[in-house]
């Protein structure tokens, strides 16, 4: 088939004869993809191997909005499997209450998520579904380095066919950029393996990267993490990085993400079992910077309750009230931080 239609639109020329995407309506070029393209040129007829094109589609094609994430992280497995009294049994039960209280904090409102697994936390995970919450779901083998996957994944990742498009894929790797060029290409095979098959299931992805497990970190430590992670053609939906000490730290790795994806739906901080002051502390550095959308802590909500829970000190109700009410106070704290961020900008 021939064409004279806009090459810019469509990605059809009067010399070729191609098809630039399979697909109805889904593949429509958005507005912002269309400028893209127009100021750009086409470098490649058919768009659908055009990488640069492809992201820009997809990122300007995302359903929703998330310009704020106050997340509960409960999708620990190693850390729970851990505890005194645990049993598969009441780590189940344990995560719907982790639902419960998060539940309880949203309210019906945006702006709120979970993190959760589906190995201990299956049936809380499915009942998160059709809440309104925004839905991280792991997939790293707890702990491990170089990053494994979970074994339910398969080796091509085939599961993911089988996941719902409101859960986000999330990744956890452990890495450094003083990493060995044998270990660091083992790693970024994996998540790009994973990048690339979430990507074809519609499905969104974010990377967690905690070089400070690993070795000794600065303000450019984690910026020349992202970069790498770009160079190998990994381009993550989200971003879930620890807490920086300094605001030239968060600028230098606020600028590596926009340099390489401006259409980032952005970065949550990580916990990392901090207590609630430190994480006050560092909510106040974070916040200053638009592209940080907000938080993803765990064991600072859950970690007293779940102990107690797991001997019997305390039962469903306390546990929820206490998860609940450590959860609202972050979630106020992220609130007055990001309000303090802006009136000093205004």
């Amino acid at each position: 088939m021939t064409g004279t239609l806009d090459p810019i639109t469509t990605g059809w020329s009067s010399k070729d004869r191609f098809v630039s995407r399979y697909g109805c309506t889904p593949v429509d070029p958005s507005w912002n993809e269309r400028q893209f393209n127009f100021a750009r040129r086409i470098k490649q007829p058919d768009l659908r191997d055009d990488a640069a094109s492809e992201q820009v589609h997809w990122a300007t094609n995302r359903p929703g909005d998330w310009p704020s994430v106050k997340t509960f992280a409960f999708d620990h497995r190693l850390q729970m499997e851990e505890m005194d009294g645990y049993t598969a049994a009441k780590g189940a039960a344990f995560k719907e209450l982790c639902l419960d209280a998060a539940l309880k904090v949203q309210n019906g409102q945006g702006g709120y998520g979970i993190l959760c697994d589906n190995r201990i936390g299956r049936s809380a995970l499915q009942r998160a579904s059709g809440t309104g919450l925004w839905i991280g779901r792991p997939t790293e083998w707890p702990g491990s380095r170089p990053v494994a996957l979970e074994p339910e994944l398969g080796v091509d990742c085939g599961q993911l066919t089988e996941w719902p498009r409101d859960n986000v894929v999330k990744l956890l790797v452990f890495c450094h950029p003083d990493d060995d060029a044998g270990l660091r290409a083992q790693q970024q095979e994996v998540v790009k393996r994973l990048f690339t098959t979430a990507r074809r299931n519609d499905l969104e992805f974010l990377l967690e990267l905690i070089p400070s497990k690993v070795g000794p970190v600065d303000d450019e430590t984690t910026p020349q993490l992202i970069q790498q992670f770009y160079d190998a053609g990994v381009y993550p939906d989200w971003w879930k990085l620890e807490p920086f000490k300094t605001d030239a730290g968060w600028r230098n790795a606020v600028e590596a993400i926009t340099r390489n994806d401006p259409r980032t739906r952005g970065i949550v901080v990580l916990g990392l079992d901090a207590p609630e002051d430190n994480l006050s502390a560092s909510f106040a550095l974070a916040a200053r910077q638009s592209l940080v959308k907000g938080f993803a802590v765990g064991r600072t909500i859950f970690g007293d309750a779940a102990r107690a829970w797991m001997t019997g000190e305390i039962g469903d109700a306390e546990a929820v009230e206490q998860m609940a009410g450590r959860f609202a106070r972050l979630c106020r704290i992220w609130d007055d931080a990001r309000d303090a961020a802006q009136e000093n900008v205004a």
